[in-house]
């Protein structure tokens, strides 16, 4: 169970819970409907008082421990056995490490063998009790860092800091091609051409999307290592975008080529990720290492 937890302080005099509780922890209007419909909001660790719930417009005094408790959540995906590796937790937060070929969550044509799946087996095992609230997704194919939320006040905040930009999200790719140049910016608007297929492309009056590349590296066997850092979070963009500019990524089947010699699969991996803490404020700074087979991929490509 996630606690909020505020001491009243003289210089508060005057102030509503309600007041206190927006003010000090940024709780949406949707999230404070939540919570007054479920009574969680405590003073002074009781949230009935004389056989009545406490109410946002109640006046706390001075000392008063105000506090949130929302109530137990669980999901109710089958529990498998999917290795992942955390990064950070605490009490708001898990970030793992996704391994390439799970898709994230259950759909119709994947129903089971999903990241979600094995968060929930993690969570069983932890003792813990939470819904899984991914912040972010990656592709099937796409390693690395998966943001879930264990309650819907962080998961609210952190997709708000996406859409600002508050989010920083740093990727690795091994494109096909020599890049000629160091850095740059590829600005295209993306879309759905046909809504019968998967794919995304370049479309005229598609969604404004941005990424910028910087080299890292170029590749004996005619290849670029590159960083990526999105402005905005498209299904596919990196994929497209690097395709669009003539530099597909290695092994993508739906926007370059298969390479099944070099790497089973297209070489992304969203390894660094900076944000605030919603609940702290505090910068978390975090980073997962190049999987094994991008490594494997890179040593290939070294030897020309």
């Amino acid at each position: 169970m996630s606690e909020f937890k505020y001491v009243v302080k003289d210089t508060d005099a005057g102030l509503q819970i309600k007041d206190i509780l927006r003010r000090e922890f940024r709780f949406s209007a949707r999230l404070r409907t939540k919570m007054k419909q479920n009574n969680c909001m405590y003073l002074n660790g009781k949230n009935m008082i004389d056989g009545k719930a406490v109410r946002g417009w109640q006046t706390p005094n001075e000392g008063d421990v105000l506090e949130v408790r929302f109530p137990l959540e669980i999901s109710d995906f089958e529990p498998e056995d999917i290795p992942f590796d955390v990064i950070f937790e605490d009490d708001d937060l898990l970030i793992i490490n996704k391994p390439a070929g799970f898709v994230v969550h259950p759909t119709k044509g994947q129903p089971s063998h999903t990241i979600a799946n094995g968060l929930m087996k993690y969570i069983l095992d932890t003792g813990q009790s939470f819904k899984i609230r991914f912040v972010n997704r990656l592709d099937m194919n796409t390693s690395g860092l998966l943001i879930v939320a264990k309650n819907a006040h962080v998961q609210e905040n952190l997709i708000k800091q996406m859409k600002s930009g508050t989010i920083k999200k740093k990727y690795t790719a091994v494109v096909k091609g020599i890049l000629p140049e160091d850095k740059g910016t590829i600005d295209a608007p993306l879309g759905r051409p046909d809504p019968d297929d998967v794919r995304r492309g370049v479309v005229v009056g598609g969604k404004e999307s941005v990424t910028h590349f910087t080299v890292l590296e170029r590749l004996p066997a005619g290849c670029t290592l590159v960083e990526l850092v999105l402005e905005t979070g498209r299904t596919h963009q990196i994929r497209v975008h690097m395709s669009h500019i003539g530099f597909p990524l290695v092994g993508d089947h739906l926007y370059g080529s298969e390479c099944p010699e070099l790497i089973a699969r297209h070489a992304l991996h969203a390894g660094a990720l900076t944000f605030l803490h919603p609940v702290s404020g505090s910068m978390i700074e975090l980073s997962a290492p190049l999987p094994d087979d991008m490594k494997t991929l890179l040593s290939k490509l070294a030897n020309g």
